[in-house]
């Protein structure tokens, strides 16, 4: 049985992507969070007011987490740089494991953020 090779290069290309990824959830955080600007404005209700407290703590958690996914990520890119220089192309089982538990994570915040946003696309359908 042929065990198959995982090149450093086919790693950067998935990283480029979860980057880009990242990237356009911060965008779309710092949109969603002027949402919630325009909304204290127009509503003086308490629960309005709580719902709106709960989106925006939301969005600061998940900010936290992109953080942390983009430290992880260029902490990943170091690694295989330092790799690259010593001339070998493929990884370490340490490191492939290392990746496939970030990708599986990167899955897993995929969801937990599609269901944030649909939450909140909901909400501002009743309160927009």
């Amino acid at each position: 049985m042929e065990k198959e090779i995982i090149y450093n290069s086919n790693l950067h290309f998935e990283h480029k992507q979860w980057q880009s990824e990242l990237a356009f959830w911060e965008d779309e955080l710092q949109s969603f969070n002027n949402r919630l600007s325009e909304l204290v404005t127009r509503w003086t209700a308490k629960d309005v007011l709580a719902k709106l407290e709960h989106y925006q703590n939301e969005f600061i958690l998940h900010g936290g987490v992109i953080e942390d996914l983009q430290e992880a990520i260029e902490e990943h890119e170091t690694r295989i740089a330092g790799q690259s220089m010593t001339g070998e192309d493929a990884l370490d089982i340490a490191m492939v494991k290392n990746h496939l538990e970030f990708r599986n994570k990167m899955e897993t915040q995929r969801q937990i953020y599609a269901d944030l946003k649909k939450k909140f696309f909901r909400f501002l359908s009743t309160y927009m």
